[in-house]
């Protein structure tokens, strides 16, 4: 390893787009539909305000990320100064391996569902081995995370696609579609479904993570920001509405796998078999991404003294391998702290975690977004952005707030510690660089 970076591996616009499609396609959606379908037709409305928030608040980051390719710590700073700018970048590292825990989780579950002879037991296993297994392949570099990110975001997409084209098939051959429950349209019940769909939605400030390694930023970001956040949200409006309408809602409610369960309805074992292989792809490409974003952060952040030095050491290629180590650590050891609950339960858990620091993210990018861009348009949808955000943290409830604060308040008294330890450190003397023939030391 090395502190200087010799040749960087950089992503372009197919890469960058792959991060932020690949982010947001993770385990959530696939099992979505079960949890949405009792709220009827609040499902359909709360897709509608979660695709249109979370766009409002990705065109907000496209903005700041005009201002180049620094990070969004660097954005926020140049808004509110570097405390506000650390406490961002702090929620985005802690939700960040938080939910490679959570996703590594929903990995270990859908290989015991692939492979019954591992059994229930073995999912916090499962989920510790593809999180080493991940970090191996991103400590490979950018490129090589960023060209596994796009193989799997094609197979994670045949599930979501195929249920699409079921449901045309269905529809157009005058099949009768199944009802959608009959629950009252209503404000608390269309703010339970867009936190619901809200997290399947979240990822996409996750392509401002790789401060530097973005090919031309200005353009890039904000295109694969606003062009895969649009996309990932058509494609899950049309498969999640689309499952409903394919299973009766009695077996839908009980349904422990409904993407399987539809293509279990319209072919035989070998389609159920490959459907939850892509899920169980779907869960380790994700984190593909969030094990990368996790070591950029903490890279980042080491950089500017906010964490220990040692995770600002990256190898020829710019890879920091050290603040992947210690994000994959971290991660492990929330799987293994909280091992004695449920695989649910634990899933449950770490998601209430993971998307209390998004949401700060999002509220702050977007308070900064207002302020550097005045135009009449960027007012106007960075307005809706920030109703979004309040939206989602009245649906989020109490408990998640909580943590937030708990979460935050850790954040800043290691912004203390690593201020005072920075203070006693001594400062390194100037190195002596003897002059050229001719040249003068002044």
């Amino acid at each position: 390893m090395t502190d200087r970076i010799e040749q960087p591996q950089t992503m372009g616009l197919w890469m960058t787009t792959g991060l932020v499609v690949g982010s947001m396609i993770g385990s959530g959606i696939f099992m979505l539909p079960v949890s949405l379908a009792p709220l009827g037709l609040n499902m359909v409305l709360a897709w509608g305000v979660s695709i249109l928030g979370a766009l409002s608040v990705a065109f907000a980051l496209s903005r700041l990320a005009r201002l180049g390719g620094n990070g969004m710590q660097s954005y926020i700073e140049q808004a509110f100064g570097p405390i506000i700018g650390y406490l961002v970048s702090w929620a985005f590292w802690f939700s960040n391996w938080v939910s490679v825990a959570a996703v590594a989780i929903a990995f270990g579950s859908a290989a015991t569902f692939l492979l019954p002879s591992f059994g229930t037991g073995t999912v916090s296993l499962l989920a510790v081995g593809s999180i080493v297994a991940l970090t191996a392949i991103n400590a490979l570099g950018v490129r090589m995370s960023g060209g596994f990110n796009l193989l799997t975001v094609a197979i994670r997409m045949l599930p979501l696609l195929g249920v699409a084209l079921l449901l045309v098939v269905e529809t157009a051959s005058g099949a009768t579609l199944q009802p959608i429950a009959a629950t009252p349209i209503t404000v608390g019940n269309v703010a339970t479904a867009t936190t619901l769909t809200l997290f399947a939605m979240l990822g996409f400030e996750n392509a401002t993570a790789p401060v530097g390694k973005v090919r031309n930023p200005e353009r890039t970001l904000p295109i694969a920001i606003l062009g895969g956040t649009a996309l990932v949200g058509l494609v899950y409006l049309i498969s999640s509405s689309g499952v409903a309408l394919l299973l009766p809602p009695a077996q839908l409610a009980s349904s422990l796998a409904p993407y399987a369960d539809v293509f279990a309805a319209h072919g035989g074992p070998l389609v159920v078999l490959a459907a939850a292989f892509c899920i169980g792809v779907a869960a380790f490409g994700s984190n593909n991404c969030l094990v990368l974003v996790t070591g950029e952060l903490g890279y980042a952040m080491a950089e500017r003294r906010q964490l220990p030095a040692v995770m600002a050491r990256t190898t020829a290629i710019g890879t920091p391998v050290v603040a992947q180590i210690v994000g994959a650590a971290l991660s492990i050891l929330a799987v293994l702290a909280n091992s004695s609950r449920t695989s649910a339960g634990l899933f449950v858990f770490l998601v209430l975690l993971s998307t209390s620091g998004i949401l700060v993210i999002y509220l702050a990018g977007t308070l900064a977004a207002w302020r550097q861009d005045r135009s009449r348009l960027a007012r106007v949808v960075v307005a809706l952005a920030l109703l979004f955000i309040a939206f989602a943290f009245y649906g989020a409830g109490l408990e998640a707030n909580l943590w937030c604060l708990v979460l935050l308040t850790i954040g800043g008294a290691n912004y203390v510690a690593m201020r005072w330890l920075n203070s006693r450190a001594p400062t390194p003397a100037p190195a002596l660089v003897p002059a050229a023939p001719g040249e003068s030391v002044v």
